[in-house]
Formats: structure tokens, sequence, C-alpha cells
């Protein structure tokens, strides 16, 4: 295993927690990140890859690489429309990555996909043409779906960030917070906290689908019980009835769910207390949903509980990057750093072998802004999360991510 691949996967959290020097007055690079000596390699026969030939007539070659072969990374995101602020914030976040680790010989291939999945096929087969040797992005489950044929005909991975296990496969990999992961974890953590009874207040959508299906089999997993659960749309007068009709269950579980955010989850959140549930003898718990400050103005989820990344590293991130950028980052920017940073430190491999499924699902992942997370065979991802808890005064972790998933977690 090459120096590059081991930092990665041992322990790059500390060096994607580097304070990146002030350049813009100094002009100075940051500090490169620290190699850890080698352990002894294992070899690892990778499983054969049939890749096609490719025309490298169209490949990008900067003048500055006469002499070497650079890695291309393409990226795909919507930089035009009306998502294009969160393409802009993802494709600076995978530039900060570019130029923290300070590898002259990878070359990053932005490319606009303006959120639409015809322009996200276009911009495939020209990062394809120009020799791309993997693909980051694109964000939404439509274009995701539309990138997966002529990656996978030109035996290219995709590193995706759409949340959509549907498009998950055939060499597209999600990087996304996937709600199953949190629902296991909130839901692990409470019964070691000793509860046992749990209720759900749950969207009418495919999101709310997901979240049911993977909550009742946590629930039960755990040998705890489900006790009752409740489905609204997300309208006033859609939450009103089955927040009642939970409310006067309440003496059969003390733990609810609240798998929404945002404005939704302020609509929400008050019901269950105005039919009086006490959220002091029941506990709240949500999805990474929760991970916004607009929650801490909410007075009935002060003591809740949900899953998240740790928020260290991701702080530090967040620091770095308002310093080089003058804004603070999106919320998801970070999985662009990730993925960046991961494409970089397997760019050392031998050409066609660098992002081979073996090299990207390898069983002791990788580390990032937002912790330790691998791939799996299906496309999927595993986190190492946190629990966080609601305070009145800001999110506490009341229980660590671990840093392997390995050996499982410990908590």
């Amino acid at each position: 295993m090459n120096s590059a691949k081991h930092v990665m996967r041992t322990g790059l959290v500390g060096a994607l927690a580097l304070v990146l020097v002030a350049c813009t007055s100094s002009g100075n690079k940051p500090t490169p990140a620290p190699q850890r000596p080698t352990t002894p390699d294992v070899t690892i026969t990778p499983p054969p890859q049939n890749i096609p030939d490719r025309n490298t007539s169209g490949f990008l070659k900067p003048r500055h690489l006469d002499a070497n072969e650079p890695v291309r990374v393409a990226i795909l995101l919507p930089l035009s429309g009306g998502a294009a602020p969160v393409g802009d914030a993802m494709l600076n976040a995978a530039q900060l990555a570019l130029f923290e680790f300070d590898n002259p010989n990878v070359l990053l291939i932005p490319k606009d996909t303006s959120g639409d999945p015809a322009k996200a096929a276009q911009a495939t087969r020209e990062a394809i043409s120009e020799g791309a040797d993997i693909i980051l992005g694109p964000l939404f489950a439509s274009s995701v779906a539309a990138v997966a044929g002529p990656a996978q005909s030109a035996g290219v991975p995709v590193i995706a960030f759409s949340t959509d296990r549907n498009v998950a496969g055939g060499g597209v990999y999600l990087l996304s917070f996937l709600p199953e992961e949190d629902i296991e974890r909130v839901v692990d953590f409470a019964v070691l906290e000793g509860h046992q009874r749990f209720a759900a207040m749950l969207p009418q959508s495919e999101y709310g689908q997901r979240v049911r299906n993977q909550f009742g089999q946590a629930v039960l997993a755990r040998g705890a019980e489900l006790a009752a659960t409740e489905s609204y749309t997300p309208t006033t007068d859609g939450m009103l009835a089955p927040a009642e009709r939970l409310a006067k269950l309440k003496a059969s579980y003390d733990v609810v769910l609240l798998p929404a955010g945002g404005t939704e989850l302020q609509g929400l959140a008050p019901l269950l207390p105005y039919y009086d549930v006490d959220p002091r003898q029941v506990k709240f718990i949500g999805t990474g949903l929760w991970d916004d400050p607009s929650v801490l103005r909410e007075p009935s989820l002060v003591g809740g509980w949900f899953a998240a990344p740790p928020p260290e590293t991701r702080k530090a991130f967040q620091d770095r990057y308002e310093r080089v950028f003058g804004s603070k980052p999106h919320r998801i920017s970070s999985l662009a750093y990730d993925a960046m940073s991961l494409s970089i430190a397997l760019s050392g491999g031998q050409p066609g072998q660098r992002y081979t499924v073996s090299e990207l699902t390898a069983e002791d992942g990788f580390a990032g802004i937002d912790g330790v997370f691998r791939f799996t065979p299906e496309g999927l991802n595993e986190r190492g999360l946190a629990v966080m808890e609601v305070r009145p005064g800001g999110f506490v972790v009341v229980s660590p991510a671990p840093t392997s998933l390995t050996g499982g977690p410990v908590f």
C-alpha cells in the first residue's frame, strides 16, 4: 500500500483538520499533510476489471505536466441554474482539498450539469473523452442515473452525492448522508441508555417510507418494542390529527422519532407537547436533518438526540473554507472535499488500478471531514456517527463517533 493510501485509511482525520495558512497576504502554501510510516504491505489481488480501451487523443494535459501523465478527476455539479450556490460551494471545497494536499499530478476537471440529467450525461461523455479516471458527482438522483450508463461503459467509477439509494451500484458509490445510518445509530444509543418503547411521526413520502422500514428493523433487532407510528402530510392541518392520535398513546412509549428538518420540524415538534406529551418524560430523537441551528430555537427539542458526523473536524474545515473563500460553506460541501481527498489519496496507484472496486470498498474505509466511512459493494456507504444532544446553548456530543469501522464501532 502506498503512503498516500495509508495516510487516508489510518489517520486522515488529522490531515484533514490541518489549519490552512492564510495565503492571500503571504503567498505561503498550506502545510502539507504529514506522512506516517507505512505498515507492512498486504498483497491484495484486485478483481479483474474489464475496462475498455479509450481514445487518448483528446485527454487533457496542461503544459506544466508534459513530463508526467496526470490523474484526471472530473467533478460534475450544478454550476448554473437554481442549485448553483450549492454547486459553487462544493466546487470550492474540492479545490480547497486539491490545494491543501498539494499534489501537482492531479488535474481537477469541473463540469456544469445545470441540475439537468441530459446535460449531466453530456458532461460525463466530455469528461471521459478528456481522460477522467474517476467522476465525482453529480448531486441529484436523476442526474446520477443519467451519468451511470456512460461511466460504466467506459469503466470509470462515480462517487455521487445523491441520497437516493436507487441510483447506487454498477460503479456508482454514494458519499451522501443516508438516513438509514442515522436511524441505526440513534436507536442503538437510545437502547443502550435504557429506552425500550419507541414511536414515530413519519412524513408521507419516499423518505418517510425509508425511515419507517429502517426504524422498525433497528428497534426490533435490539429487542425493543415499536409501540406506535403515525404518518402525516407536511402541512399544519396534515400534522394535527396524527399528532393528537399519537399523543393519546403516550403511555405506551418513552421515545418518539421525528425524522424531519427545517420548517417542517418547526411545525411538527411543538404539536406533541401541545397534546400533553412531555419531552422531559418522552425522549425526542431525530435524524441528521436536525443538524441545523434552527433546531436550537425550538424548546420542545431541548434534550433530544440525533445522529450526525463528528463536529470537530467539520468545524475546522468550515473555518478554513471561510478564511479562503470569504463565505460559509454549504452543509454538504464537505462531501466534495472528502471525495476529492479520497481521489487524491488513491491517485498514486498504477493507471487502471487506482480506483478499482477493491480499493474503493476497502474494509478499513477512509476518514474525512465527516468522520470515518466506507463504501459497500452495493455502492452505499457506512459512516461512523456521533450522537448529539440539543441543549439551550448548542449541540453537545453525548456519544462520540467511532474512529474505526473495523471490528465493530465502540460507543
